[in-house]
């Protein structure tokens, strides 16, 4: 329940063996592999290379492809998984066969390929529609689309406003010459299609007398014969496409038994990626490597037998002050406080020479979390939710925080609710009022409905006990690093400040405890400042901050009370709506709806503000903030799960 001590690794070992010795630490899985900060253009790095990089090229272009056919296989032919599949397990060697793996590179292979054919066939059968829907005006026409072979004769397809008629439309030709014929074909709802015969000598004047009429020109060049034998030339080679594209695509059906295959495949890929990605991190010289990075001091003694077979040469330290910044952060926690590092990684790493937020707040989060649902019909659920994701899913990394979050806040909220007498509300109080016609209660220590400032009084106490928690916490923090005066001065001052007005309050000498306060105020608020101004600003800053502070903190803790008569109410709400049905079926359904949009609206609700207690009112006391995730060389799959 720590911060992980880590150690800076340097290795030098041979080219030849850099492969197989950045498979072995991946196996491992405990070396993070840093980028070098240094200056590429001074000695001796000068005369040092980046490894090449076409290696993490092949792994994302195999990656990406991988990814494609199981997205075809998803379209063509789904999969039903279930919402929470569960994931195979196999041995790292399984994972890296060769054989498997090239087995799975072909199918790969053909149902992209398969794709690409089908994509090609798809445009080729969307151009013929087209040309169809261009040929469709003409069906009912006897006349070969092809031009005329008679020199003097032109013929002219085109189209006209749907309002023209074939006596306008002579009139207006005839006007230009007589030499001239046109024909109406069909038409369709916007316009008319006809046909125009005339002499090649008058042809331009004839279409500039139809222009009056929307004449715009249809392109039919390229055809040979009438639109019919066209068309139905079309209709028989769609056919033959449509065939081809179903037996492409039962092609791809017909593997979809490889999707398993496929999945490990992606996930070799993903192994690979990882480590063509640190191997870019390295620095290579003509026959040697350098490789730097961060190991946990405890996993020291896995290393030295690891790379002994090797020749190579490494060393490990301690990081210094400075470096502080740069290492990677690691918590061990237990399985207590190992789901609250999904809250901490959502706020940020503590700092490497920080304290783990993990075991000072997990008692606090579990316990503020069950106060405010405090049911528990809520709590069972939320445990059922839990241990099904634990034994169903194998959770791994965030859900596995999650899962264990879970259960251990419903655990909390069941307790709570045995103690307020709540199950859904008050949901078998009037199930039996509504069945028998008798009242019954459920045992309860208190009911939150009617001991409201109890509750709120509670409330009030746990944010002081917590607050006091972290002011304890910053103490021993300050002292630890010599920081004595400070920390006295600071909240050690404040906290004898509390202490005396609670002394005083219980023997009933406030008037006392006011005076001794003040003088210790006095005495510790102008630590650090020079002057009787400057001191006298600082204790009437520290009187003011400090006391609106913790007042402020204090009273955010009400919202314990405030979400768990929230919970209680609207609960109760829904089940008196269905008891005032008088019908058992229509109660349980509106109950059923009720409590489900209560138990939704809490799991957030709840979690937001104990969120923001731990966050605001608890770790602004002493938390120091900064690290960043420790992300080791490491196998990490995505569809099944390594075995040893």
């Amino acid at each position: 329940m720590a911060i992980v001590k880590m150690k800076h690794l340097r290795l030098c070992a041979m080219l030849e063996d850099r492969e197989i010795l950045l498979k072995r630490l991946q196996r491992m899985g405990c070396v993070e592999i840093e980028e070098p900060s240094v200056d590429w253009n001074e000695p001796p790095w000068c005369n040092l290379r980046r490894p090449e990089s076409d290696g993490l090229s092949i792994a994302k272009s195999g990656h990406t492809a991988t990814q494609r056919a199981l997205e075809l296989l998803k379209e063509h032919c789904p999969q039903k998984n279930g919402l929470f599949p569960l994931r195979p397990e196999i041995s790292e060697d399984t994972l890296f066969d060769d054989g498997a793996t090239a087995n799975a590179q072909r199918i790969v292979a053909t149902i992209n390929d398969t794709q690409t054919h089908m994509t090609t066939q798809t445009a080729q059968l969307a151009k013929l529609t087209g040309q169809q829907t261009a040929l469709t005006p003409w069906l009912t026409l006897d006349l070969p689309l092809e031009p005329p072979s008679s020199p003097q004769l032109a013929v002219a397809f085109g189209s006209v406003a749907l309002n023209a008629t074939a006596e306008t439309l002579s009139q207006a030709i005839g006007a230009v010459s007589e030499l001239a014929e046109i024909s109406l074909v069909t038409h369709d709802r916007e316009q008319q299609f006809v046909v125009l015969f005339c002499h090649t000598s008058v042809l331009d004047e004839v279409i500039e007398g139809l222009h009056p009429f929307n004449w715009s020109r249809v392109n039919l060049s390229g055809w040979v014969g009438t639109a019919r034998v066209n068309y139905d030339a079309l209709s028989v080679q769609m056919d033959e496409i449509l065939q081809d594209i179903a037996a492409a695509k039962g092609r791809i059906v017909a593997v979809a038994g490889a999707r398993d295959a496929l999945r490990q495949l992606e996930d070799r890929y993903m192994q690979e990626m990882r480590r063509e990605e640190s191997r870019a991190r390295l620095v290579d010289s003509q026959r040697t490597f350098y490789l730097g990075g961060w190991i946990p001091a405890e996993a020291c003694a896995t290393l030295d037998p690891l790379v002994r077979e090797f020749t190579c040469a490494f060393e490990t330290s301690d990081p210094t002050p400075d470096e502080y910044p740069d290492v990677p952060i690691s918590l061990k926690n237990n399985w207590l406080t190992r789901p609250l590092n999904m809250v901490t990684e959502m706020y940020a790493l503590p700092a490497y020479n920080g304290l783990d937020p993990n075991p000072l707040m997990a008692p606090f989060f579990i316990l503020f979390y069950g106060v405010m649902m405090a049911d528990m019909g809520y709590g069972l659920l939320m445990m059922a939710t839990g241990m099904f994701l634990f034994r169903r899913t194998r959770p791994k990394n965030g859900m596995r925080n999650f899962a264990g979050l879970a259960l251990l806040c419903g655990m909390s909220t069941f307790v709570m609710g045995a103690l307020t007498g709540g199950f859904f509300g008050d949901f078998i109080p009037q199930i039996v009022l509504l069945t028998t016609g008798n009242v019954v209660t459920l045992p309860s220590l208190f009911n939150p409905l009617d001991d409201a400032l109890m509750v709120l009084m509670g409330s009030l106490v746990l944010g002081v006990i917590q607050i006091f928690t972290g002011m304890i916490i910053s103490i021993v923090k300050q002292v630890r690093r010599g920081e004595t005066m400070a920390a006295i001065c600071g909240e050690g001052a404040w906290f004898a400040v509390f202490l005396t007005f609670g002394i005083g309050f219980a023997v009933g000498q406030l008037s006392i405890a006011a005076i001794v306060a003040l003088a210790i105020l006095v005495l510790t608020q102008g630590y650090g400042k020079k002057g009787i101004l400057a001191k006298t600003m600082a204790i009437l800053g520290s009187l003011y901050n400090n006391v609106t502070g913790y007042f402020s903190d204090i009273l955010s803790y009400s919202r314990l009370m405030a979400l768990m008569l929230a919970g209680a109410v609207i609960a109760q709400v829904f089940n008196t709506l269905g008891a005032l049905t008088g019908n058992v079926f229509a109660f349980l359904l509106i109950s059923m709806v009720g409590n489900t949009l209560n138990f939704g609206l809490n799991i957030l609700g709840c979690f937001v503000h104990d969120l923001r207690l731990q966050c605001l009112e608890y770790f602004g006391r002493f938390y120091e903030d900064g690290g960043k995730a420790f992300d080791p060389l490491s196998i990490k799959t995505k569809y099944v799960d390594i075995i040893e």
